[in-house]
């Protein structure tokens, strides 16, 4: 399992954290293509995916 620590950044009133590519390119995800919807499960903010139908 890949780990990387980063600050959350405000962006406006709410707060934000960029995505190193290699960790996107780990999760199979197209920044550009693909839609990922956040969640939390176990008191963390979990990131995936959207599968397309």
């Amino acid at each position: 399992m890949a780990s990387i620590k980063k600050n959350l950044r405000q962006i406006g009133n709410s707060y934000g954290v960029i995505l190193p590519k290699l960790i996107l390119e780990m999760a199979n995800i197209n920044p550009v293509l693909d839609e990922v919807e956040l969640y939390i499960e176990n008191n963390e903010i979990r990131i995936r995916k959207v599968k397309k139908d």
